[in-house]
């Protein structure tokens, strides 16, 4: 008798990502494994997000396809994991009473257990990778301990835990000897690494630890708390040529007033000395921050103050969000008051004027080579990515199929031969 197929469906983050690669390596002896697939499943499993608004309208409404699914007869069962399960289970129970459960994002062996699958202990750092098979993604925390007033990820996930360094550096190890070259790291905030465990920060040494496994070429840093930066990163990223000279740093702001209000510990100085400090310890580093526009009681002045910091500093990437309001946090007790025509228009101000400087700062690229990281062929080009550029949400190095045998994971040396917005393209040499 074939075994039954699950369907994994992930939405959100990257760390929603890692834990459904988890579930799946967990589940690969026992069923056949999809991942956000078309393919007709007997099961399917729906890793949700409940982190804002768009995202956890998306997770009600990909839960409620699969439920016609099953109505029809094209489902034998429907599960849902995540954050808006975590978050929201009871009301969800209540709504939705055709799925057949509901778990929240801490229990995996739960999950196993509704499906008949004892929870290997041993498995643990080992996943069926979503990614291209020369990257992956590595969690080294759970949760946060931060306050942010606008943010609910504490509520959902919890206090700020640390992997050990040993669980790491395995896992590390693990994903080398299936291929992987390059490791992005991730938590809700990375900077925190190491507190609850060693009673320092140790986010620094890890990064050393890991340089050492053998296979892993490039190292990414993604989610690095402005407040308390740890300096020792910034000496490791300058002198180890694994160590991508790539910061993705949320500033969110850069009004003291609303910086405050935001409960985020740095004002607008420190923001500003910190990113001099960084630009001037790794001096060609790749800055990567998101803001946020449309606050409560955001005035125009705030927001142009925010333009000019933009003009000033010349992000190499940024991101926008439109402020909404969450459930139970400390900013939803101000007034929104900020109209959402309002905050869509700012949005697109800054985001226009983003383009303008990610233009240029492409444009400068002309004429230089750089280490590129082919990910994917795409029909008349390969597909790349330089150390500045984190895969799905940067730049992209396109590089002509024709008279090019390249090998999908390897390395080469590529010279830009034109730029626009938002992709190189590039020669080998």
């Amino acid at each position: 008798m074939p075994r039954q197929k699950i369907n994994i469906i992930t939405l959100g983050c990257s760390k929603n990502l890692v834990d459904s690669e988890v579930l799946m390596g967990q589940l690969g002896d026992h069923y056949r494994i999809v991942h956000d697939s078309d393919e007709k499943s007997d099961v399917v499993i729906i890793n949700t997000c409940g982190f804002i608004h768009d995202a956890r309208e998306e997770s009600v409404d990909t839960i409620l396809r699969a439920v016609e699914s099953k109505k029809a007869g094209d489902l034998k069962k429907v599960y849902v994991t995540g954050c808006l399960s975590q978050r929201y289970k009871k009301d969800l129970q209540a709504e939705i009473d055709q799925v057949d459960g509901f778990f929240g994002v801490n229990e995996i062996p739960e999950i196993l257990k509704a499906l008949h699958v004892d929870y290997k202990k041993e498995l643990v750092g080992e996943r069926k990778l979503t990614t291209p098979g020369h990257y992956a993604y590595l969690k080294i925390s759970e949760g946060c301990d931060r306050t942010c007033s606008f943010c609910a990820i504490p509520l959902i996930r919890g206090k700020h835990k640390s992997k050990t360094k040993e669980e790491i550096i395995a896992e590390a190890q693990y994903l080398a000897s299936q291929g992987v070259k390059e490791l992005l790291l991730i938590a809700q905030d990375l900077t925190y690494y190491g507190i609850d465990l060693y009673h320092k920060r140790e986010l620094a040494g890890l990064v050393e630890q890991i340089t050492e496994v053998d296979g892993i070429e490039w190292i990414r840093l993604h989610y690095l708390y402005p407040h308390a930066f740890p300096d020792d990163l910034l000496k490791v990223m300058a002198e180890t040529p694994k160590v991508c000279n790539y910061v993705d740093i949320p500033l969110q702001h850069i009004s003291n007033r609303i910086l405050r209000s935001m409960n985020r510990r740095i004002d607008s100085k420190g923001t500003m000395a910190l990113i001099g400090k960084i630009k001037k310890e790794v001096p060609d580093v790749a800055l990567r921050t998101t803001l946020i526009v449309g606050y409560p009681g955001e005035t125009e002045e705030e927001f142009q103050q925010l333009m000019d910091f933009v003009k000033k500093y010349r992000f190499d990437r940024l991101g926008v969000f439109t402020y909404s309001a969450e459930e139970h946090t400390q900013a939803c007790l101000l007034k929104d008051d900020i109209p959402e025509e309002v905050k869509q228009d700012r949005a697109d101000r800054l985001m226009m004027l983003q383009q303008e400087i990610s233009f240029e700062l492409n444009k400068d690229k002309e004429g230089k080579t750089f280490k590129t990281i082919i990910d994917r062929k795409e029909g008349d080009y390969y597909i790349g990515r330089t150390e500045f550029d984190s895969p799905e949400v940067d730049n992209e190095v396109l590089i002509p199929g024709k008279g090019n045998n390249l090998k999908v994971g390897k390395f080469y040396n590529i010279t830009i031969a034109k730029a626009d917005f938002f992709d190189l393209y590039g020669q080998i040499e």
